[in-house]
């Protein structure tokens, strides 16, 4: 956890932490009726999230996932849950206009104005893709939602980067979702951008930013 802030006794509250927490909830988690629920294929982020919550407890299984553009493709990898109860849930959707039982969501993230990179970071590994694009030589980066809503919150975030951060048109997946991809000229510097810090915080998921950086390296030693 970060030296700076420690563990954060309010989870609504403007931290690091919570900042990168609730971006992972929105990500790839859930809202229910007395829970929480936030998912992620990296061990070591799992136990952070933990952490940051409260929660004593990490359920891992192998889950089956299809590929956003192409529902014809699955891949098996392992995934770790962490589960929050009590009255929590009411407390964030009221605060942050988060969606729960199925209902839509409004997106509020003032409250994390000062933590854009924590919150990004938090959201780009929970709902975002990193690839290195072979045909092209770039690294591609983008965000898949079944709420468009939350894509265009995304895309507002970004906007007011202070790194120069364009992005596409949203569109549909064939699975009936939505994505959108960072423009890949900016995503060399967009993505150290939002890892930058990581280390010295540990609010990260080791694994995302080795792929971001692998594929990073590979662009760079494409010829141009």
């Amino acid at each position: 956890m970060s030296v700076e802030t420690g563990v954060p006794s309010d989870l609504l509250a403007s931290h690091p932490e919570t900042a990168y927490f609730w971006g992972r909830v929105v990500g790839d988690g859930d809202l229910g009726e007395d829970s929480i629920t936030v998912r992620t294929s990296d061990e070591t982020a799992a136990r952070r999230l933990a952490a940051i919550a409260g929660s004593d407890q990490v359920d891992k299984r192998i889950r089956e996932r299809e590929y956003a553009h192409d529902t014809s493709i699955t891949r098996t990898e392992e995934e770790y849950t962490v589960q929050v109860f009590g009255d929590l849930p009411g407390r964030a959707s009221a605060v942050f206009g988060l969606p729960r039982d199925g209902q839509p969501g409004g997106y509020r993230f003032d409250t994390f104005a000062d933590h854009d990179r924590e919150l990004l970071r938090g959201l780009l590994e929970g709902c975002g893709t990193i690839c290195f694009k072979s045909s092209a030589g770039t690294v591609g980066l983008s965000f898949v939602a079944d709420d468009r809503r939350l894509l265009e919150t995304i895309q507002r975030l970004l906007d007011g980067l202070p790194v120069d951060a364009p992005s596409e048109e949203i569109a549909e997946t064939s699975s009936g979702g939505y994505w959108f991809g960072v423009d890949d000229a900016a995503v060399p510097t967009v993505g150290p951008w939002l890892y930058e810090g990581s280390e010295e915080t540990g609010l990260f998921a080791p694994s995302r930013r080795r792929k971001l950086q692998r594929s990073l390296d590979q662009a760079e030693g494409v010829d141009p």
